[in-house]
């Protein structure tokens, strides 16, 4: 009953036996170059580098992608394990160089996360190569030995990853990509029905409206692991990521379309006839995303802009009748705009090169240059005081380099489990910290019990051999699904399997992991405490918080361009996609730590949303509004900054509030295209017919910002909490 019980947890714990396939190839793995170096060979060293070669590569490393993909990541990145394992044997004659080099090791390791997401899952498993080659004894004679354990173990790994009961194809992000584009595409056929025939759209719209937002809502960088996000410096993620943002630009003013849907029928409606063009559009460049599939066609989604643009209402002097129509034609040619700027990024994301005069020069400029341009570019935007990358990389570089200079003073035998101990313990807040604590302690303090009664009632190397596959297969799979605690006492007791057939030390050896790990983990937990404890919640407070700041400023910037009182709004644009990349770091890091349900007063995704539109939304005004294109019309400067003024008011407002962890306050109050008919009303007279469109258009993207602020919830005030607290990370 016991056993059967366990056996049940298990697998409610492991849906589809992920976790136990990885344990059994990991097994198979680590036991065959074990057995195969220690007692084929003969050799302590070969076995050791083997063996824990393969438990980095195979428990500590996250890799990305099917199968084929993580065992082309993990032979890849063997020159680089091999560099790491020669420094790190070069470097520990002295215990001051050794540290100096965990130093700068353990932060380029850590940092270089910030270029490409894949590494982040190997950074880990890269810090452990390091920590065990420098490591006493000094004896750089054995480097052969060492490497090629290292390489037996990775090749053998690798070829398990893919012949060995392989886990299932995971969902790319690329394939949530296509998935949003089908439903972003349903919801737009949907719309069109309903601007030109409402009663047969009746309860279609709605339907397709909420599963658009339901597959659109996992494009969030946030709601990906790092290993899936595409949050790398490099053409191909940065195309995603526009492809992304232009998609939910698209959705937002299909919502809006829908809400605007006329009270008669309009069938020969041009702007429905665009829609139709547009959701064809979308769904061929979201399947452009699937492998050695055709680029989509623009050319039919030019035609039915032209088409439209040539049918726009603006009748003599700006004709009063035609302004809901403009409303509505305005929407769908700014959709339009996305939904071209989505078909482009696309292309890019599938490998091909904007062309030479391609449309949206600015938006696809960085397309044009080299990888290590745009890893340069994209680390820089990193070395910033409130990156949380930084932080991360710098907290765990002084830890682990603390902990080597500890255990080499203290002359402890296993020193490398004092790192092991820090690099376990160690997060990204004080928090987590703390709650990583406990476990390690206990469970370590449990396997200690269990390894000395070991010890001291088996003596007989034999038998430690025969049950490794067994301790294997618990300490990464069984004690995986457990807990924390269970993990911990049955890696000790692997240790201690291990080290009784390589060097036998008997009952000192489970005293040796007790102090290790003891100080390890007291080492972790200082430096959780005195290095940015707060974690990623504070810094994306204040990322946010300027975030929205700059946004506001360019929504100001961009009316006084189309009025001709200021030079288009670039720099101010790039302001806010600089800063857009610390927010998006925080905010993926954000994420990973445990937060207090008590502060959970800000909805990030609404909040940062309402910066969201911005840009993209600024860039298609402004082609199809070149600036200066409302110049010389005082009524229309006044109506227009006045919107620009209260936007810009109510993003400074929200950057306030966020900052402190709070949920913003009044906002602008969204308008239909009714109320702005009314606004804009007084002002039609006899004016050029452009004029009035461009007006339109301009007085529409003010709106839709004022909804996406509107949209922001304001979350109730937790009983007996008088204060609101900031958001702790």
């Amino acid at each position: 009953m016991p056993a059967t019980s366990l056996l049940g947890r298990l697998r409610r714990r492991d849906p589809g036996d992920a976790v136990l396939r990885r344990a059994a190839r990991l097994t198979l793995v680590a036991s065959v170059v074990f057995y195969a170096c220690r007692y084929g060979a003969g050799s302590s060293v070969l076995a050791t580098y083997g063996l824990f070669g393969t438990i980095a590569a195979g428990s500590f490393a996250q890799l990305p992608g099917p199968a084929p993909q993580r065992a082309r990541i993990l032979v890849t990145a063997l020159p680089a394990i091999w560099a790491l394992i020669a420094v790190g044997s070069l470097l520990a004659w002295s215990t001051w160089s050794a540290a100096g080099g965990m130093l700068v090791i353990g932060f380029v390791v850590a940092f270089a996360g910030v270029g490409n997401p894949r590494l982040v899952g190997l950074a880990s498993a890269f810090q452990l190569f390091y920590i065990l080659a420098s490591f006493p004894p000094y004896q750089p004679g054995t480097l052969p030995q060492r490497l090629g354990g290292v390489t037996l173990a990775i090749v053998l790994l690798a070829a398990a990853e893919v012949l060995l009961w392989p886990d299932p194809v995971p969902i790319s992000y690329r394939q949530l990509l296509t998935r949003a584009a089908d439903g972003v595409g349903a919801f737009l056929d949907a719309t069109a029905d309903a601007l030109t025939d409402p009663p047969a759209g009746h309860g279609g719209p709605g339907r397709r409206r909420a599963r658009a937002y339901d597959v659109v809502a996992p494009l969030g960088l946030g709601r990906n692991p790092p290993e899936r996000a595409p949050t790398a410096a490099g053409a191909q993620d940065r195309a995603l990521r526009i492809s992304a943002a232009a998609l939910r630009e698209v959705l937002a003013e299909a919502d809006r379309l829908a809400g605007d849907a006329p009270p008669e029928p309009i069938p020969d409606l041009a702007a429905a006839r665009l829609l139709r063009a547009c959701a064809d559009t979308t769904r061929a460049a979201g399947r452009n995303l699937a492998p050695g599939a055709p680029p989509a066609d623009l050319g039919s989604l030019d035609a039915a802009i032209r088409t439209a643009e040539a049918a726009y209402p603006v009748g003599r002097g700006g004709g009063t009748a035609d302004v809901p129509r403009m409303c509505r034609d305005a929407t769908a040619l700014a959709l339009a705009d996305q939904v071209r700027v989505f078909a482009v990024g696309v292309r890019v994301a599938a490998g091909a090169r904007p062309a030479v005069g391609d449309a949206y020069p600015t938006l696809f400029e960085y397309a044009r240059h080299s990888p290590w341009t745009l890893y340069w570019r994209q680390f820089r935007s990193h070395l910033a005081p409130r990156s949380a990358n930084l932080h991360s990389a710098l907290r765990l570089a002084v830890a682990l380099s603390v902990a080597r200079v500890g255990a080499g003073l203290l002359q402890l035998h296993h020193g490398f489990w004092v790192l092991l101990a820090t690099l376990t313990v160690l997060r990204t807040s004080a928090a987590d910290t703390r709650t990583a604590l406990r476990p390690a302690v206990l469970g370590t303090i449990a396997g200690v019990v269990v390894s000395g009664l070991l010890v001291f009632l088996v003596e007989e190397p034999i038998v430690y051999a025969v049950v490794l596959p067994v301790t294997l297969l618990l300490a990464f799979g069984v004690g995986r699904l457990l807990g924390p605690v269970w993990q911990q006492a049955l890696f000790t007791l692997l240790l201690t399997v291990v080290f009784s057939q390589l060097s036998p030390e008997g009952w000192r050896l489970a005293e040796a992991r007790l102090v290790d790990v003891g100080l390890g983990a007291l080492i972790g937990v200082l430096a959780g405490v005195a290095m940015w404890p707060r974690g990623a919640g504070h810094d994306l407070r204040h990322n946010a918080a300027r975030y929205l700041t700059a946004s506001g400023v360019a929504v100001q910037q961009t009316v006084e361009a189309v009025l001709g009182d200021a030079p288009p709004p670039e720099d101010d644009l790039d302001r806010v996609r600089r800063r857009m990349v610390l927010v998006d770091s925080s905010y993926c890091q954000y994420h990973s730590e445990r937060h207090d349900p008590r502060h959970g007063r800000v909805d990030w995704d609404a909040a940062l949303g309402a910066g969201q539109h911005v840009v993209p939304g600024a860039e298609s005004l402004l082609r199809r509004n070149p600036p200066g294109c409302l110049a010389g019309w005082p009524a229309a400067a006044v109506l227009l900054r006045d919107a620009a003024g209260h936007l810009r008011s109510a993003y400074d407002d929200l950057a306030g509030e966020v900052a402190h962890g709070r949920a913003a306050g009044p906002v602008p109050a969204p308008t239909d295209c009714v109320d702005e008919v009314d606004r804009i009303r007084p002002l039609l007279g006899a004016v050029d017919a452009s004029a009035v469109r461009h007006l339109v258009e301009v007085d529409r993207w003010l709106a839709g910002l004022a909804i996406s602020l509107a949209r922001i919830p304001s979350p109730p005030t937790p009983r007996g909490d008088s204060e609101p607290g900031p958001v702790r990370g």
